[in-house]
Parts: C-alpha cells; sequence; structure tokens
C-alpha cells in the first residue's frame, strides 16, 4: 500500500527549476534512501512532502491526504527531522519534547509515557535533563529524531540525518533508523551512497532536479548490468580459446588482453541477459583440455552506478536546494 504518493512534482525558482515533473511512490513499512548529489533538489522535495515548501506543481498524498489542500491531516502522519535539528538549546531534553507533545497535540494524560517511549527509542533518556547546547553533535540528531518519532506518525522523514557525525556517531544513527523502520516507514536523504545502502530497502536517486532511478540496490546493479564482463586467463592460443567461446551462447564480444603469463592468452568476456558463463566455460575447456588460470567476473558498484546515472562527481554541483 503506497502511504506516499508523489505525482508531476515541480518546482520553480523564477527561471531556475529546482524540480522537474517528479514522480514516485512510497510504500508501507519500508526504508527509503533519498539520494543525489549536492543540489540535486533532495531538501527541495523534503520540503514540499513535508508541507514546508509549496510546489510550483504536482501534488502530494500523505496518507490519501493532499499536503497543500489538507495540511493539518496530512501532517498527523509525519514526522520531520530536518537537516538542522529543530532543537531549542536552552531547554533540557524533557523540556523541549514536552514542548513538542504539546505541538503535537498528545493528550496531556498520555505526554509522560510517550516521552519515555521515544526517549529510550532514540538513547537520549540518560541525557533528559541536561541542556541541549551541552550535547553533542550526535545526541542534538538524537533529541531531534525523538521529536521527530513523537506521536507515532506514519512516515518518519529524514532530511541528511547524519551530516556532521563521526563514523561512531553515524553507526549508532543507522541503527537507529533501522530499528524505526520495524515500526515506520521511513525516508531518509543523503548525498552519500554508503550511508543509503546500508540502511535503505529502496533507493531513488534524484540528479539535476529529476528523478533519474528508483530501485532496490540489487535491482539498480541489475539494471545497469546489461553486460557482465568476464576476465580469464586460459593456458592456449587464442584460436583455441575463441573456438570454445564460440560453443556458448550469450556471449557478446571477446578482447584479448596482454598477457601477464607465459604461453598464456588473456581476455575479456562480455556477455548479454546477465548471463554468468564461469561454470560452463570450465566444463568446456575442460573437455579440450585446456586449463584455466584464473578468472575474474567484473560487477558494476553503487558508487559506479551512482556516477553513471547522475553523470557528474560529487564536488561539481552546488548546494542543496
Amino acid at each position: 500500500m503506497a502511504i506516499v504518493e508523489v505525482s508531476h512534482l515541480t518546482k520553480k525558482y523564477g527561471k531556475h527549476t529546482a524540480l522537474e515533473d517528479i514522480s514516485f511512490c512510497v510504500e508501507e513499512g519500508q526504508i527509503y534512501g533519498f539520494l543525489g548529489p549536492n543540489g540535486a533538489g533532495k531538501s527541495t522535495t523534503m520540503n514540499i512532502m513535508t508541507g514546508y515548501l509549496a510546489a510550483t506543481d504536482g501534488e502530494v498524498l500523505i496518507s490519501g491526504h493532499d499536503i497543500m489542500r489538507e495540511p493539518e491531516e496530512a501532517k498527523r502522519h509525519i514526522g520531520y527531522l530536518p537537516e538542522v535539528p529543530p532543537v531549542y538549546p536552552d531547554m533540557t531534553v524533557s523540556e523541549y519534547l514536552k514542548f513538542a507533545a504539546e505541538l503535537k497535540g498528545i493528550p496531556k494524560a498520555d505526554r509522560k509515557q510517550k516521552i519515555a517511549e521515544v526517549m529510550e527509542l532514540t538513547r537520549v533518556s540518560e541525557v533528559s535533563e541536561r541542556l541541549i547546547k551541552n550535547l553533542s553533535k550526535g545526541y542534538r540528531q538524537r533529541v531531534g529524531l525523538a521529536q521527530a518519532v513523537l506521536g507515532e506518525p506514519d512516515v518518519i522523514i529524514l532530511d541528511e540525518p547524519m551530516n556532521g557525525l563521526d563514523p561512531r556517531q553515524i553507526i549508532e544513527m543507522r541503527d537507529l533508523i533501522k530499528d524505526l523502520g520495524r515500526r515506520h516507514t521511513v525516508i531518509l536523504s543523503s548525498h552519500i551512497l554508503s550511508e543509503i545502502s546500508a540502511v535503505c530497502d529502496h533507493i531513488m536517486i534524484i540528479s539535476g532536479g529529476k528523478l533519474v532511478a528508483s530501485d532496490s540496490a540489487e535491482g539498480l546493479q541489475g539494471r545497469l548490468q546489461s553486460s557482465f564482463v568476464l576476465e580469464a586467463v586460459v593456458k592456449a592460443s587464442m584460436e583455441q580459446l575463441q573456438s570454445v567461446l564460440n560453443t556458448i551462447e550469450n556471449v557478446v564480444s571477446v578482447e584479448q588482453k596482454q598477457s601477464r603469463m607465459p604461453d598464456c592468452v588473456e581476455v575479456w568476456i562480455r556477455t548479454k541477459n546477465h548471463k554468468d558463463i564461469r561454470e560452463e566455460l570450465s566444463v568446456k575447456l575442460y573437455e579440450n583440455k585446456l586449463t584455466i588460470m584464473g578468472m575474474n567476473l567484473q560487477e558494476h558498484s553503487l558508487e559506479e552506478i551512482f556516477l553513471e546515472l547522475t553523470g557528474k562527481e560529487e564536488g561539481e554541483h552546488e548546494s542543496d536546494l
């Protein structure tokens, strides 16, 4: 069931188009990663989804409610953590969460229990009476996350939740997000691929204001791997190896490389339809009394996929809108 539906979303600032005709659905009970270089339009999309920014065109439905036409009802289903946590530094953690609970309309009789639950979930109970300004950035992120979860919204939206954290804090935040994913639908954005691939069930890649891919990590790899490249070193002549390869289906091309081993031929074999021919090639070479000295299957990494889809290195982009 789609809990978030984004249809033909467009946002323009004068002559500049920040988002161009973006459409996607978010299914209930999964963790979605919104990935893109700096300046791609991730924050713009999230700000529109949460009602903080109006779209030039398009529609966003949260649990069936239009975020612009029914903002109060739609926002009841959303918990949002912006890139800069909306915390008040001169409040203690418990004071801030009490304030957030009041704003969210949580019944007074339930507030103490609900606040205790989110503090335990986000692991801030031990600092509940400390001033927020005296907390580390990692703890401030957790406090911001606690307010997003407060009220048990259906969808948790996190904009760059690991930005500026140290490696240990990043690991802790990943664990928190995975815990949230067992109870809520989670959408998080990042320009760092490893953060997204570590926690997300589904990845959406945005570049230049356009959605260029939407799939699981495995699905993205499969979609871009229109062919496999098999690197093989065989103790044979090129003519002998080619005669064997001619009997194997799905071989698209064979490129001979300079061999690093005497009396051997080294080739790159390209295949179609995701066909892994290693087993078949091994059998046929054995039948022809030819010896395999080595084989290595070259596959697209997620980093290569990201760069291929976005078309630029991260450093070439401006700051996100």
